[in-house]
């Protein structure tokens, strides 16, 4: 099984403005998404852009970057229009590394799109990690997702779900829900949250962008959602190893660089 790792970079962010490109440990950040990527089966780490700075920048580092629209509104889009540049085949696989995960783990974009290729159903695949904490759970920002017994996903929401009807019942308050190990062993269930590594076929990607925003895709400002609105699957599993938190921040900027000191 052969497939190609495409990492969107954008020079623009409201947090953090040039974020592909400040440095941790002496390089930039794209170039630590990128050698971690290299570290992958894939046979070909490409990072996508729409900025002069950062493909000079790529360049300048060894790696192979793709100039491309400024009109995108998503990863996606600019991913699709890499697999058209290239020519890549319908059922080429294609992994969604984002540009602010420095420290991804290798052993888990193995694992997305190992899991695509052994699931043919599926149009695109995913993965997600156990929720523990009441925090986590009631957060907007951390995306749930919940899936069938064929590890496909039934939804993806900010919301908390599955919802526990009985800890909201006893307690009267979602500051009530009990997540600990007792109320998870009773149900059985543990919360997942939803983590950011996509691997799509290209055929998929060239569906995607001729679809238009679905309505649940607007409401939960969700973008995963148009697919599963237009009825393809998602593959989801737990990811084998933990994948630290992107940088989205300054504070996460700081903790990144912090553990390389």
């Amino acid at each position: 099984m052969s497939f190609t790792i495409v990492i969107p970079a954008r020079f623009s962010s409201t947090r953090l403005p040039g974020k592909p490109l400040l440095l941790i440990n002496g390089k930039p950040m794209i170039q630590h998404v990128v050698e971690q990527a290299l570290k992958s089966d894939a046979e070909q780490v490409i990072v996508a852009t729409d900025d002069e700075k950062i493909m000079t920048a790529v360049k300048d580092f060894g790696g192979e970057v793709c100039m491309t629209s400024s009109e995108h509104v998503s990863g996606t889009d600019r991913i699709q229009e890499v697999a058209t540049i290239y020519g890549l085949s319908d059922d080429h696989i294609v992994v969604n590394v984002q540009g602010d995960e420095p420290c991804i783990p290798p052993a888990v974009i193995n694992q997305v799109a190992h899991n695509l290729h052994q699931h043919k159903q599926a149009a695109a695949a995913t993965l997600s990690e156990a929720i523990t904490s009441t925090e986590e759970f009631l957060n907007p920002n951390a995306v749930k997702v919940i899936a069938d017994q064929q590890k496909m996903a039934l939804y993806f929401s900010r919301a908390p779900i599955p919802f526990p009807r009985a800890d909201w019942v006893k307690n009267n308050s979602l500051d009530g829900l009990r997540l600990g190990a007792e109320s998870v062993a009773s149900a059985n269930i543990l919360p997942q949250r939803h983590i950011g590594i996509y691997a799509y076929r290209v055929s998929l990607l060239h569906e995607f962008v001729k679809w238009s925003p679905a309505p649940l895709e607007q409401t939960e400002s969700l973008e995963q959602l148009r697919i599963l609105y237009n009825g393809k699957k998602i593959h989801v599993e737990e990811a084998c190893e933990q994948v630290p938190g992107g940088v989205d921040t300054q504070q996460d900027l700081d903790r990144v660089r912090a553990a390389y000191i």
